[in-house]
């Protein structure tokens, strides 16, 4: 804690000459300690960078850059994921974990070992193949360490060591996730009671483009064109970043099912568009009548792909921004195919999965917002390379810019 000396003079209020034989005056020493804002305005952080690579398998799927865990620091790749709130990462306690960079907890002076053990089950993969049973499994182990981004450290932050991982996560080319929530939570929350601003910014771009980046404590304004649009999220959201749209909107077109109002989810973790199948029906039937569901894959969709290039699919969401006013987010024609399948490189898998009976989001409970069967919608690719995206967590809001 940073102390103020303040020196207070005790004399006498007698207006005399003070002779030479006059006794000392005693000065006293106090100390006071600054107001807790004062402290925070003296130590401000300065907001950071992070580059960010693309994880591209025919299409791109995930951007994620480096942080550091330890002492002395070990580097640990990892998706800044705002779909969840924890840190976990491969370690040398994992033997499934042979094709990424693994943390040893034994080389850090300043590891705690807390002794939990878990298994996190996702509802969303890697890929843009759909999630089945439990194929999107991780045990963790818990812990603390110094987690530093961008030089910037915070000490004794919650972590999770992975110690067993299902196969489906060996294409991963990072190690880890960490949990960029609604609610500054792990080394985010340690950065802010160092007094760095609590939000980040993500500029996404498409493999050609490149210079992908996150900021952290603030916007870099040379990435968009134009202001800002900020949307507040919902009261009851939690940890959840996500916004209530009033309606879709295809080609400019739309139906009684697009007209309902949902709560959007917006996470960068997940590589494809999942809306339920009433949904996801709805939003093909205003595209083409050719896309139908791929029985191989039960949730995906899919139609020839020399037809892709010939289809209009413009999808328009609709939120309310802070002033009160309308705005769209646009989903342009040119991400309608995410790839051909495997199995038949002649049919293109479509952008939007169908996904129903939600009961887990990025591995934890469903929102309650969400539990009265509300629509909602995840995504990262098809979107977020068209916009700028600031997440705002000390006004809970989310901000857009075009790029």
């Amino acid at each position: 804690m940073l102390h103020l000396f303040a020196l207070c003079l005790l004399v006498s209020t007698n207006d005399v000459l003070v002779s030479a034989q006059a006794v000392p005056q005693t000065i006293q020493l106090q100390s006071r300690i600054a107001p807790a804002a004062a402290t925070l305005r003296r130590r401000a952080l300065n907001p950071v960078t992070v580059p960010l690579a693309d994880f591209f398998l025919g299409t791109d799927l995930q951007w994620f850059g480096n942080i550091t865990v330890g002492t002395p620091p070990q580097n640990v790749s990892v998706v800044f994921d705002t779909g969840s709130s924890t840190l976990e990462f491969a370690s040398t306690l994992c033997a499934t974990c042979s094709n990424q960079v693994q943390f040893d907890s034994k080389k850090s002076s300043t590891f705690v070992d807390g002794g939990d053990t878990s298994t996190i089950t996702f509802s969303t993969g890697v890929g843009v193949d759909p999630v089945v049973g439990d194929n999107y499994q991780l045990t963790l182990r818990s812990g603390t360490d110094t987690v530093a981004v961008g030089g910037l450290s915070a000490p004794a932050t919650d972590l999770f060591l992975i110690t067993k991982q299902t196969a489906k996560f060996d294409i991963n080319p990072f190690s880890g996730i960490q949990g960029m929530s609604a609610r500054a939570q792990g080394f985010f929350a340690g950065l802010v009671q160092q007094g760095l601003p609590s939000l980040f910014s993500l500029y996404v771009t498409p493999k050609a483009v490149g210079n992908a980046e996150l900021t952290i404590g603030g916007i870099d304004t040379t990435k968009f064109k134009g202001a800002l649009t900020y949307a507040s999220i919902p009261a009851d959201a939690g940890d959840t970043w996500s916004l209530e749209s009033p309606q879709l909107s295809v080609n400019g077109k739309t139906t009684s099912v697009l007209k309902a109002k949902r709560n959007i989810i917006f996470d960068s973790g997940t590589s494809n568009v999942l809306f339920p199948t009433a949904t996801a029906n709805a939003i093909y039937a205003l595209i083409s009548e050719k896309i139908t569901p791929h029985t191989a894959e039960p949730g995906t969709y899919g139609i020839a792909c020399d037809l892709i290039s010939t289809l209009p699919a413009v999808i328009d969401i609709e939120f309310t921004a802070q002033d009160g006013s309308p705005f769209n987010l646009t989903i342009p024609s040119s991400e309608l195919s995410v790839g051909p399948f495997t199995a038949d490189p002649t049919v293109c898998q479509t952008l939007i999965n169908a996904f129903d009976g939600l009961s887990l989001v990025g591995g934890r409970s469903e929102p309650d917002f969400l539990a009265s069967g509300s629509d909602s919608y995840w995504h990262i690719r098809s979107l977020f390379k068209h916009y700028y995206s600031v997440w705002d967590v000390s006004k809970q809001r989310i901000g857009f810019a075009a790029v």
